[in-house]
């Protein structure tokens, strides 16, 4: 250092001892250590609050985009839910009413026996009621061979009203009584199915319409 002074001389046991301008200096090292090691320290933690809340922005940004493009789809959404609604009503329509229903099982049972099947059992059970259709189960046996069963199935299409009939549990085997006859014997549950009056509807929506 100036003034010949050696600080491989300096009294580290001892720092009040040391020159004035020794001490000066090592005092602004220090100082200057000290606000290095705060600014490091202050600006590290705001860069990475700066990071966190870019990555904030960015998540808010994608959220705010999604929302925004399900709003502008939101409108034809609504119009293509209101067109199915439309068409659901008027393929329900297009099913038998209360009064049709008596006279669309006879029917049913009828086309059987002009198909040549013969009915050992055929008994309607009592009717199911959903939101906007009833069902009516029918518990039936019926024996007849395959063509015969093939015209009753294109006998009941051919039926004036639009009848829909879904199988459940049922078992279709030939007959044991003679092997390779060809007779078969379809047993088990058939659902047909037709439209709710709005009488039969409407006191279910004021029910709904009541309850908050």
């Amino acid at each position: 250092m100036s003034g010949g002074f050696d600080l491989r001389n300096l009294d580290t046991s001892n720092p009040g001892g040391w020159p004035g301008s020794v001490k000066v200096f090592f005092c602004g090292i220090l100082a200057a250590l000290i606000l290095f090691l705060g600014w490091y320290l202050v600006v590290s933690g705001q860069q990475d609050m700066l990071a966190a809340e870019k990555a904030k922005e960015q998540t808010l940004r994608t959220d705010f985009e999604g929302k925004q493009a399900r709003a502008v789809n939101l409108e034809p959404l609504k119009q293509q839910l209101a067109d199915m609604e439309i068409m659901l009503q008027q393929m329900l329509r297009q099913l038998p009413g209360r009064t049709e229903m008596a006279d669309l099982i006879v029917d049913i049972s009828q086309t059987a026996l002009a198909s040549g099947i013969q009915n050992e059992l055929f008994q309607p059970q009592a009717e199911i009621k959903k939101e906007f259709y009833a069902e009516k189960p029918i518990a039936l046996r019926m024996v007849g061979t395959y063509h015969q069963f093939g015209a009753f199935v294109s006998g009941v299409a051919s039926l004036p009203r639009v009848v829909i009939m879904t199988m459940h549990d049922i078992s279709l085997k030939p007959r044991d009584d003679k092997r390779g006859s060809g007779v078969l014997v379809l047993e088990g549950t058939i659902k047909t199915y037709r439209y709710l009056e709005e009488d039969e509807t409407a006191p279910e929506a004021s029910v709904q319409g009541g309850v908050h």
